[in-house]
């Protein structure tokens, strides 16, 4: 496998920055990959002239935040090859300032129940664009409360089933508002490990309304739903992606970068997908043109 579609950096909630995450694909034996940051492209032009130094494609995208408040519950939408990457900044920036407001509501809430400060969880945080849970589990790591960050104390604190949560709910733009910013600013819109937060019933919402693919390979995805969203996508004709969701030491479970992604087809059907584009758009306006 030679491609990973789906990674974060420390500008979000991974671990790595940007060069090491480089030199790790570079190692890896990875020649495309995608970074994916939440709500954030400021990586970009960076990662995309390191990664011609190592000789990586990396392919322009974000992680974009959802709140599918029909169902209550959370989606994720992927963005590749956006022509005009600064038509995002507005949804990223509202997005960003969402999470920050929420995640900081949660600092303060540990920071009552344990002897340390919001400055000094903001500090865990260093180099990120934001405030995650992970920085705060980091933070309670330094203080000696915890040697993970998941796990018992992470689940007391952020499990909705759990009686002491500190959870604040940040509501995000909807999928189908991030899906018109998307195309917007000329980019490719692929749901996000649809298995992670169950959100098979708004993928089949948005397919009528123009999303271009689907991610099918991702941890969160069983082999089954694998299957599931591979029949899917072709009976739609959607590009199909796949990653790792990779996040260094923020991962859930042990993974490595390149363990998933999209295979030989899969890859240069969205590498050649926006070309397919054009010239269905240059068909369809000759077709105007000569009536």
């Amino acid at each position: 496998m030679t491609a990973d579609l789906h990674c974060h950096t420390k500008l979000s909630d991974g671990a790595l920055g940007i060069d090491d995450l480089l030199v790790l694909a570079k190692r890896s034996g990875i020649t495309t990959l995608a970074i994916t940051d939440h709500d954030c492209l400021a990586g970009t032009i960076r990662a995309k002239i390191i990664g011609e130094r190592y000789g990586i494609t990396v392919i322009p995208a974000v992680e974009l935040s959802c709140t599918d408040q029909k169902r209550g519950g959370r989606a994720h939408m992927l963005c590749y090859f956006p022509d005009k990457p600064e038509r995002l900044e507005g949804l990223c920036r509202r997005n960003s300032v969402t999470r920050k407001n929420a995640s900081k509501m949660m600092a303060l809430k540990v920071a009552q129940r344990y002897p340390i400060t919001p400055d000094f969880i903001v500090k865990c945080a260093s180099g990120s664009t934001n405030l995650y849970k992970q920085h705060i589990m980091r933070a309670l790591m330094e203080a000696g409360y915890t040697t993970t960050i998941f796990g018992e104390l992470f689940d007391k604190l952020f499990k909705k089933s759990s009686p002491e949560n500190v959870l604040v709910d940040a509501v995000y733009a909807s999928p189908e508002e991030t899906l018109e910013e998307i195309h917007a600013a000329g980019g490719i819109a692929v749901l996000a490990h649809p298995g992670m937060y169950d959100n098979f019933e708004l993928l089949e919402e948005l397919i009528p309304l123009g999303l271009d693919g689907v991610e099918v390979w991702h941890p969160m995805n069983t082999p089954e739903q694998q299957e599931q969203l591979k029949k899917l996508a072709k009976k739609n004709k959607l590009v199909m992606t796949g990653g790792s969701d990779f996040h260094g030491a923020y991962n859930v479970e042990p993974l490595r970068l390149g363990d998933y992604g999209p295979d030989d087809d899969a890859l240069a059907a969205l590498l050649s997908y926006k070309a397919k584009l054009r010239r269905r758009q240059k068909k369809l306006e000759a077709a105007a043109a000569g009536k």
